[in-house]
């Protein structure tokens, strides 16, 4: 059975002759442990199908059924319950808090976690241990480079351990050197069991991923297999055959 499921789902904003369709009657099925990049032209409803995805953007219409919970029909207070155990999120500007260091602000998901301190201190050393950046702790945000803070980014989306990771373009201002150890770092977290989408423009970083969805002007064009890492997947997962080609 599929772990996320995508039921038709359709945003449209505004109204009469002023709608517009931003994802538009999108259907696909993603199996626990797949590595999903989204790829479509500026504009084309990649970002608003990530938010939908993240139980942030209410579609206007189908369903989104992850691990076998229809996420819209829950109450607003039980799907950011459902955010904070299922997802993390990765964004392009990083949105690290200026004034804190890099663990506190790894911690910040753990604000409304019911345990001690040093217990968050600890989950917080231990994302920080796996991205390659338990000696940066104590810095400030404007002391480590654009990929260092990146992954104080991405350490923050995994220190609850959440089973879904969501990247919306997470290597979007970095060089190529460090776009690449990027790309490795989130490789390593699917192996890990970690089910990850990301939206990106960048061909060679959705190389990384075992399938590639294509958006065009709010519809889903394709949903094809990416030979690169698709093939080891799907054998070392035991799901031979099972993603399309």
């Amino acid at each position: 059975m599929s772990y996320i499921v995508a039921e038709n789902l359709t945003k449209t904003f505004g109204g009469g002759d002023a709608t517009v369709v931003a994802v538009n009657n999108i259907s696909f099925e993603i199996n626990e442990g797949e590595f999903i990049g989204v790829m479509g032209e500026s504009g084309a409803g990649k970002s608003t199908l990530l938010g939908m995805l993240g139980a942030m953007n209410a579609p206007t219409s189908g369903r989104l059924i992850v691990d076998d919970i229809d996420i819209y029909s829950l109450r607003q207070e039980q799907r950011a319950d459902f955010r904070r155990e299922f997802l993390g999120f990765i964004f392009q500007s990083f949105h690290l808090v200026p004034y804190l260091t890099v663990i506190e602000n790894v911690m910040l998901p753990l604000v409304v976690v019911k345990t001690s301190k040093k217990k968050k201190q600890e989950m917080a050393i231990e994302a920080l241990t796996r991205v390659g950046l338990r000696d940066k702790a104590n810095r400030l945000p404007n002391q480590i480079s654009g990929g260092e803070k990146e992954r104080v980014a991405i350490a923050r989306s995994i220190v609850n351990e959440p089973p879904v990771l969501l990247a919306d373009e997470p290597t979007g201002n970095l060089d190529t050197k460090t776009t690449h150890e990027i790309m490795e770092l989130l490789q390593q977290l699917n192996r890990e069991g970690m089910t990850i989408i990301m939206v990106t423009h960048s061909p060679d970083c959705a190389g990384y991923a075992h399938r590639i969805l294509k958006v065009t002007d709010g519809k889903l064009k394709d949903n094809s297999t990416v030979s690169k890492h698709a093939a080891t997947w799907q054998r070392e997962a035991g799901v031979e055959g099972m993603l399309p080609n």
